[in-house]
């Protein structure tokens, strides 16, 4: 994306800053939360990023700057390793929920991701060398917390049992044809195509020729409607834990007695909604064997992957994190998924 300008051309609703205390990278912490490039609500770079959603106070564009502070010699960091700090504006009726309460940005920014138990020396030491150099590269990032559930199931719903690009597709398809607007600083613009995500009620009113047009099957839009009707009550879990006082993983419960919401579909929600740490995406169609080709040279399934990543119980979200940081490439041999055309189905 195009870096946005250091100093925003109109006046915000609302401001803040957050210093991160410790080395913070902005795009491999945010990046998660992006679908593509091209994605419709969702726009990160190097030290920017701009986000659109909804509060219960309305909507609201977040612009959000990683400014570097200079150090000793008056020069500035570069890199992960420099804290600095992170200066956020908002716009529209949402704006003023946010500067009552800041934590909620900083939550999204990955204030609340502890990796001191990862770090720990004689945790940090049963790491393989690989994840060792990883963690070394990349000391700030953070694990996000967006609070909102049903938005970050939608893109996930999509993503079901499909090619990359065709979800994409799909994601940018809907907002763009159903969205709403996103609110827009007076003297300035928004990077070209941001628009807010869809509402419960916008994929409520979907037609069924739409969601062809789309490239969206039957299972995929009955599962997006069914989850739309229990909108309310997905977004307050945005604000419980993951695991209940019991033990239980309440959360992940409720999610699952939506038809067509399975274990993948509350991983992938999880690991953005809650910054999840020890959330992996069972059922993927590639991860397992990704995760066994990378810490043995062999693929295996999903069995075999949490066996794998048991001694880091805790922390496997964030292993999987660090595997995928070190850049390390599975063979790609055998089938593969194909895009799929349903618009004649």
């Amino acid at each position: 994306m195009t870096e946005a300008p250091a100093l925003p051309l109109a006046r915000p609703d609302a401001e803040g800053d957050w210093r991160p205390g410790r080395a913070y990278a902005l795009r491999p912490t945010l990046g998660i939360l992006q679908r593509g490039t091209m994605d419709p609500c969702v726009r990160v770079g190097e030290r920017t990023a701009w986000m659109c959603f909804r509060t219960t106070a309305g909507p609201v564009s977040l612009l959000i700057q990683h400014l570097a502070e200079p150090g000793g010699d008056g020069r500035l960091p570069t890199g992960q390793h420099d804290a600095g700090r992170v200066r956020w504006r908002a716009w529209g009726e949402g704006a003023a929920g946010l500067a009552a309460e800041p934590e909620r940005v900083e939550r999204l920014l990955g204030s609340e991701d502890d990796w001191s138990g990862l770090d720990d020396p004689d945790v940090a030491a049963t790491l393989p060398h690989a994840l060792c150099e990883a963690r070394r590269r990349n000391p700030g990032l953070r694990l996000p917390a967006t609070g909102r559930v049903f938005d970050a199931l939608v893109p996930v719903v999509l993503e079901q049992k499909v090619t990359t690009i065709e979800a994409r597709y799909a994601w940018r398809y809907l907002v763009r044809r159903f969205g709403d607007a996103a609110p827009a600083p007076r003297t300035a613009s928004l990077p070209e195509g941001l628009r807010l995500p869809l509402t419960a009620e916008q994929i409520r009113r979907v037609p069924s020729w739409e969601w062809h047009a789309a490239r969206v099957d039957a299972t995929r839009s009955r599962a997006l409607m069914l989850a739309a009707e229990s909108a309310d009550g997905l977004d307050r879990l945005g604000s419980r834990p993951i695991v209940d006082h019991a033990g239980h993983n309440a959360v992940s419960r409720a999610m699952q007695s939506i038809p067509g919401i399975g274990p993948w579909s509350v991983a992938e929600t999880l690991q953005r909604s809650h910054g999840a740490p020890d959330t992996v995406s069972v059922g993927d169609f590639h991860l397992a064997a990704y995760v066994g080709a990378a810490l043995t040279g062999r693929r295996t399934d999903d069995a075999g992957m949490l066996r794998l990543l048991e001694p880091w119980r805790g922390h496997r979200q964030r292993v999987v994190r660090l595997i995928q940081a070190t850049g390390f490439r599975k063979p790609t041999y055998g089938p593969r998924l194909s895009p799929m055309d349903h618009r004649r189905h």
